[in-house]
């Protein structure tokens, strides 16, 4: 059994320990995780879905039929049914975060609000969507906090709803009525973000890792033969095009277990962020700048990278770190 996801092939003898049919046919749709003792974790929605099905029901509604559940497309490929609460043009979704207990975003309500037009598409970011107030390599000052992922599901959410509306224009208002007060428990601020939460989901999934992670993927980590450790998404995505005979492995924030559990050499690929602040937590100290992203903009940044991953091939000849851009371009390597 392969989880849809993140093609991670499934031990045999995990499948055999879960005992609920149910739950391993949700694992098997990319609903949930299976773990190594059989257990199922669930899989939640991003704020990118939760926002695309508000959006969505928000048109369907205009008809003045109450909309219950919409169908989404995510970022991953999967098709998934998202609750809402949708009549006469306004639809709320409440954010679902499975079984991810420290996800400060659980339960917030995100709310959409659809008006016809004669032509076009309007989407309006409103209250509790955070902005960046400074420029990033990403985004440009004053740009609502929407990652181009999840505005890329929003919209196709939105088009499918006005083909189906048979609507030729439409203004949407999207607002996240608590996403100020949510906002202070996350690190936007640091990030440059201010004034609400992120609408964000490269899968459009959230992951239960926090439950899971030490148990199952560590115990990978020290059975491979040939371990790639990845941070993220977008590493797992270019570990795999450039180690295609090596068994790549998604650990999360969780690097210094995961290293610890390998039994000789391995690959550390990612996005530099997460790695080299791990490596070196001071890494920012003296740069004056807030992110890695940011820094790495910058000249400054090559010669502290390079010196950075020598120290850390020093004090860990057996891990080869490999660092990748957004493009999967290789920026550094600690030879």
């Amino acid at each position: 059994m392969r989880d849809p996801v993140t093609g991670f092939k499934y031990p045999a003898e995990w499948v055999e320990r879960c005992a609920v049919p149910a739950q391993l046919l949700l694992a098997q749709q990319g609903l949930a995780v299976l773990t190594s003792s059989g257990t199922v974790l669930y899989r939640g929605f991003t704020t990118g879905t939760t926002a695309a099905a508000a959006c969505k029901a928000s048109i369907l509604s205009l008809s003045g039929t109450a909309i219950s559940s919409v169908s989404i497309q995510i970022p991953c490929g999967l098709t998934v049914e998202v609750k809402v609460e949708a009549h006469t043009g306004r639809a709320s979704c409440i954010k679902y975060a499975g079984d991810y207990p420290t996800d400060v975003t659980a339960g917030v309500i995100i709310v959409a609000e659809a008006t016809p037009l004669p032509d076009g598409i309007h989407l309006e970011p409103g209250e509790g969507i955070g902005h960046f107030v400074r420029d990033t390599p990403r985004y440009k000052k004053g740009e609502p906090a929407i990652s181009s992922t999840s505005l890329d599901c929003i919209m196709r959410s939105i088009i499918k709803a006005m083909d189906e509306s048979g609507l030729s224009g439409v203004l949407v208002k999207l607002s996240i009525p608590k996403g100020a007060e949510i906002a202070k428990k996350t690190l936007n601020s640091r990030v440059g973000v201010e004034g609400g939460i992120s609408i964000l989901g490269t899968t459009g999934l959230v992951e239960p890792w926090d439950d899971h992670l030490e148990e199952s993927v560590c115990g990978l980590v020290s059975s491979a033969k040939n371990p790639v450790i990845t941070t993220g998404r977008i590493g797992l995505r270019y570990a795999r095009l450039l180690y295609p005979e090596h068994e790549v492995i998604l650990v999360g924030g969780k690097i210094g277990e995961a290293l610890d559990a390998a039994k000789g050499a391995v690959i550390l690929c990612g996005l530099p962020a997460l790695i080299l602040r791990h490596i070196n937590p001071q890494i920012l100290d003296g740069t004056g700048y807030a992110t890695v992203e940011e820094f790495a903009a910058s000249p400054l940044f090559e010669p502290v990278m390079q010196n950075t991953l020598a120290a850390f091939k020093k004090e860990r000849p057996k891990v080869h770190v490999v660092l990748v851009n957004r493009n999967g371009a290789v920026i550094g390597e600690s030879l």
